[in-house]
């Protein structure tokens, strides 16, 4: 039996990541030789990427542009699977705001992160709508999530960066080190088969999923558990398969951010990729497991 650590992106498990606590619960990694153990990272040490840089964990989740930017910054990360097909990011108002679309934006408090690509990304929705993207005011959130149900604590009308399938439901109540990829290929193509399996099995039995994880994250509402499931799971497929990276996701995602200065070398993202293929052997056993479960 072999350990791998895996640091999850957030502050505290979400059920984003329910395919790998199914599939550790059902005992599919153990049989593929896997011990998994599943962290949670301390902000005061940096993200999964830093502790994948300082080799602390095996494995991290995180955002592909955080990648992207360490990546050209001369560190030996790679990417080796998605785990969502779509974007995650919201922008949140209260019904009483007047804010019906993006331009509406324009003058009012707008809440986030205040990063290069967080800012990107609001002034660029704004203008997407035909708005000024220089009319509007910056309210430095940090990480924090403002909560629109308290108005968010009268500091912002509207805010972004909270996630549609985790965030907006509360209210209303895999990346590697290049050289560990390369020596352990057969390791790696072994653990995103049953993560390939886990999400799958999260996806289709979203019951079982849900109770895997109110006993992970017990501090949440049962109901806000379920209801983010059902609306995370069919994000984390694109025709019908788990951990696709998409080129023509990622290429033009990466010279967005080059355009809006977050990366000097955009047309250099795919040094940043290393999908590992599932040997035959493994992908006709998983598949054949698939089908009895």
């Amino acid at each position: 039996m072999q350990t791998v650590t895996l640091a999850l992106e957030y502050f505290h498990p979400w059920p984003n990541s329910a395919g790998f606590y199914v599939a550790r619960e059902r005992g599919w990694y153990a049989d593929a030789g896997i011990d998994l153990e599943l962290r949670v990272v301390d902000p005061g040490r940096g993200d999964a990427l830093a502790y994948l840089q300082r080799g602390t964990v095996d494995l991290g989740i995180f955002p592909s542009n955080r990648l992207l930017v360490r990546r050209e910054a001369g560190e030996n990360l790679v990417a080796i699977a998605a785990i969502n097909q779509r974007g995650l990011e919201t922008v949140r108002t209260r019904a009483d705001s007047g804010i019906r679309r993006l331009r509406d934006l324009e003058g009012r408090r707008i809440a986030y992160n205040p990063t290069p690509r967080g800012t990107a990304i609001v002034r660029s929705l704004i203008a997407s709508d035909g708005g000024d993207p220089n009319n509007y005011i910056a309210v430095d959130a940090g990480p924090r999530e403002l909560d629109p149900a308290n108005g968010f604590d009268g500091l912002a009308d509207a805010t972004f960066g909270s996630y549609w399938a985790w965030d907006n439901l509360l209210t209303s109540l895999p990346g590697t080190q290049g050289d560990r990829a390369a020596r352990e290929h057969n390791l790696l193509a072994d653990f995103l088969a049953v993560t390939a399996r886990g999400f799958e099995s999260a996806a289709s039995d979203q019951e079982h999923a849900a109770e895997v994880f109110e006993r992970v994250t017990p501090y949440f509402p049962p109901s806000a558990i379920r209801r983010s499931i059902a609306a995370i799971a069919p994000t984390w497929f694109w025709d019908g398969t788990w951990g696709d990276i998409r080129d023509e996701l990622v290429g033009p995602y990466a010279e967005w951010l080059g355009v809006n200065g977050i990366l000097r070398e955009p047309a250099r993202w795919r040094d940043a990729i290393a999908p590992i293929p599932v040997d035959d052997a493994s992908a006709d056993a998983t598949s054949t497991e698939r089908k009895r479960a």
